[in-house]
C-alpha cells in the first residue's frame, strides 16, 4: 500500500533548543516509517518577522537541519529540503492568493501574535502588518498542497491554523471542479510542556534556552538557573516538587521512572538540596543528547555531505512539486 504525504517545516532559526528536540523532531522521528515524509526547512517564513535581519540566514538553515540529522531524520526514509529552493511552492502561493478571500487569513489566529512582533521591532512607525505575513497562512497552504501532502503533524493548539488550508483545498476543487488536492488531515501529537530555565516559554529570543548542541559545560550551567520551589528557603525544607516550575518538570520528560520517584521522595522529606538536584539533572541530559552531539559534531567536520543531503532532498521536493502544479495549470487553464 502507497505511503500517504506527510508535510512539515521549520523556520530557519538557527541552532534548535530542547523544546523543538521534545515537541517536534521526537515525532518527526517516529512518522518516517509510517509515512512519505517531507520535510522542509522555512526560510521564506523566517522573512515575514525577520526581513530585515538576515545576515546569519544561511548558516542558520544548515544548523537546523544538522540538528535534524543528528537527532535522527534519517534521509533515506524522508525528504529534507529548502522552502526557497522550491520555487512551484511559490508560483502555487500566488495562483491560491486569488481565490483566497481577505477574511480568510485576517482571522487566521496566529496572526494577532504575529503583529506584535513587528509592531515591537518598528514601534517607531506605522507599521503594523507587512504583506508577507498577511500571506503566511497562504504560503503555508501552499507549503502543503504543492506536495498534496494528506497528513499535517500537529498539536491541538494548531488545529485551527491548518483549517485554512482546508478551507482553500476544499475551495479551490470546487471553484475549478476538480478533485486534485488531498484535505490534508492533522496527525494529532502530544507535545510536553518544556518550558525555558526561567519558567516562560522556551525560545532563543528569550536566551533561556538549552540547545541541542550545547556543550556539557554549557548545559550543566544553564540547567543551574532553572526555577525551583520558590517556597523553600533552606535545604533541608521538606520541597514540593508539584510546585518545582521547571526543574521537575525537566526531570519528568528527561529521567527514569525510579529516578523520578527518588527525586521527588527525597525532595519531599528535605532530603536533597535544589542545588543538588540540577546538578543531578545537568548529568541526565548530558548524557541523553551524547550521541546526538557526537554525531552533530562528526556531521559538521562532513559538511560537503550535508549539502549533498540538502540538493537531493531539493530535487526529489521539486519534482513532486511540479508533478501538482502542472495538473493546477492544467485545471486553471494558465
Amino acid at each position: 500500500m502507497e505511503k500517504m504525504n506527510l508535510v512539515s517545516g521549520m523556520r530557519s532559526t538557527g541552532k534548535l533548543h530542547l523544546g523543538h528536540y521534545m515537541g517536534v523532531i521526537t515525532n518527526w522521528v517516529n512518522l518516517q516509517d509510517e509515512y512519505n515524509c517531507f520535510y522542509f526547512v522555512a526560510d521564506w517564513h523566517a522573512l515575514t518577522t525577520k526581513y530585515d535581519n538576515t545576515q546569519t540566514l544561511r548558516q542558520d538553515k544548515i544548523d537546523v537541519v544538522l540538528d535534524w540529522l543528528a537527532s535522527g531524520i534519517n534521509p533515506e526514509k524522508s525528504t529534507i529540503y529548502f522552502q526557497s529552493k522550491i520555487l512551484q511552492i511559490a508560483e502555487l502561493h500566488v495562483l491560491l492568493s486569488m481565490i483566497t478571500p481577505n477574511n480568510w487569513v485576517e482571522r487566521d489566529p496566529t496572526l494577532k501574535d504575529m503583529v506584535k512582533i513587528l509592531k515591537n521591532k518598528d514601534e517607531d512607525s506605522n507599521i503594523q502588518l507587512n504583506y508577507g505575513l498577511l500571506g503566511y497562512p497562504i504560503l503555508m497552504s501552499a507549503d502543503i498542497m504543492a506536495l498534496n501532502g494528506a497528513i499535517v503533524p500537529v498539536g491541538v493548539d494548531q488545529l485551527a491554523h491548518l483549517e485554512i488550508t482546508r478551507d482553500i483545498v476544499r475551495r479551490f476543487n470546487n471553484i475549478y471542479k476538480t478533485d486534485l488536492f488531498n484535505e490534508p488531515k492533522p496527525k494529532l501529537t502530544q507535545i510536553p510542556l518544556l518550558m525555558g530555565v526561567d519558567g516562560q516559554k522556551m525560545g532563543k529570543s528569550y536566551h533561556n534556552d538549552i540547545k541541542i548542541s550545547d556543550d556539557e559545560e554549557t548545559t550543566s550551567k544553564k540547567v543551574m538557573q532553572c526555577i525551583t520551589d520558590r517556597t523553600r528557603a533552606r535545604k533541608d525544607d521538606p520541597g514540593h516538587p508539584d510546585g518545582c516550575e521547571v526543574a521537575f518538570n525537566y526531570y519528568k520528560i528527561f529521567a527514569d521512572e525510579q529516578t523520578i520517584q527518588n527525586v521527588e521522595c527525597e525532595c519531599r522529606a528535605g532530603r536533597r538540596g535544589c542545588a543538588d538536584c540540577k546538578r543531578q539533572l545537568g548529568k541526565i541530559i548530558n548524557e541523553k543528547f551524547a550521541p546526538i552531539r557526537q554525531k552533530r559534531e562528526e556531521l559538521s567536520k562532513d559538511i560537503n555531505t550535508v549539502y549533498d543531503i540538502i540538493e537531493e532532498g531539493n530535487k526529489k521536493a521539486r519534482t513532486e512539486a511540479e508533478k501538482t502544479l502542472q495538473k493546477v495549470r492544467d485545471v486553471i487553464n494558465i
